[in-house]
């Protein structure tokens, strides 16, 4: 187990490296931030000046060096927009990010898991039909249309929610209910299919012939023998969520790490974005970590080597 951990460790840390040069190749190929951050009467002294001060005008491997040393010590540099220290802005805004994405995730954890072993253990039936359909229309829409009808609905006409912020219960439920409709579908489908290939084995029939049925049957064997896959793709979509919440902060105005990274590439504040996608990146591999752990609680047939 220790040589496996030490082994994914490393792994990790290359993708993290990886990650890192990629977010600052393309950062660097959006254009000068002297030309943004400058007021339109600048002459070309003051940018040159800026530059200089900045450390832009270095090349661009020195500029990658710099920054992937300060990165090693927690140093991602200062905002170029705002004057503070990069990583102190996200790391500010990273717990609303987490609870939105925690909600989000909850809700669909709540509502998927149960409707996908419904829809397999009822396969075509109506429920399962009605499963299907309202699984594939999740999936079909776009967030940022959702976002807008649910605020339209709730917000404008009924009044009973908040169209944006951060504070109360009521502040959250709009955007966590926008943001895990999508994984609510992906993970219904995943789940009803997961359970189908698992009712289907000999040893259900057995079970069932020695006249063990209903529910124990649906949760003590088949449920966990389907989990693998189901707790895979959670661990994928919690780092999705963490990630793509962007669209969703920005429709809410949620002062979450997605929406000050689109303000940052807006303003093409280099140090904030490369600071917000380092901490997502990083909270994505732990996931994906504790997950593989997870496998071996839920089938002790597997052993990490």
């Amino acid at each position: 187990m220790s040589a496996y951990l030490l082994r994914r460790l490393a792994q990790s840390l290359l993708v993290l490296l990886g990650v890192s040069f990629v977010v600052f190749f393309i950062l660097h190929l959006t254009g000068d931030p002297a030309l943004v951050l400058l007021s339109p009467d600048a002459t070309a002294q003051d940018i040159q000046e800026f530059r200089e001060t900045m450390g832009f005008n270095d090349p661009f491997l020195v500029q990658y060096g710099r920054f992937l040393g300060g990165a090693l010590r927690g140093d991602f540099g200062r905002s170029v927009r705002h004057d503070e220290p990069a990583f102190a802005l996200v790391a500010e805004r990273l717990p609303a990010t987490l609870e939105l994405a925690g909600a989000a995730l909850l809700i669909a954890l709540a509502l998927a898991i149960p409707a996908g072993i419904v829809s397999a253990v009822r396969r075509n039936s109506a429920v399962d039909y009605v499963s299907t359909v309202l699984a594939l229309l999740g999936q079909s829409m776009p967030t940022f249309w959702l976002g807008i009808m649910l605020i339209l609905v709730f917000s404008v006409w009924l009044h009973l929610l908040p169209s944006s912020g951060r504070g109360t219960l009521e502040h959250l439920i709009l955007p966590a209910v926008t943001l895990g409709l999508f994984t609510t579908a992906r993970i219904t489908r995943l789940t009803r299919s997961g359970m189908l290939e698992v009712l289907n084995q000999d040893y259900i029939r057995t079970a069932r012939a020695k006249g063990v049925a209903g529910p124990p049957v649906v949760w003590k064997h088949a449920l966990k023998n389907a989990a693998i896959p189901i707790v895979t793709i959670v661990g994928i979509e919690l780092g999705t969520l963490l990630g793509g919440s962007v669209i969703t902060e920005t429709i809410f105005a949620w002062p979450g790490v997605g929406r000050l990274s689109v303000q940052a590439i807006y303003n093409r504040d280099y140090p904030v974005v490369q600071a917000a996608v380092f901490l997502l990146s990083t909270t994505f591999v732990l996931v994906n970590l504790v997950v593989d752990m997870l496998y071996t609680y839920l089938d002790p047939r597997i052993r990490f080597r």
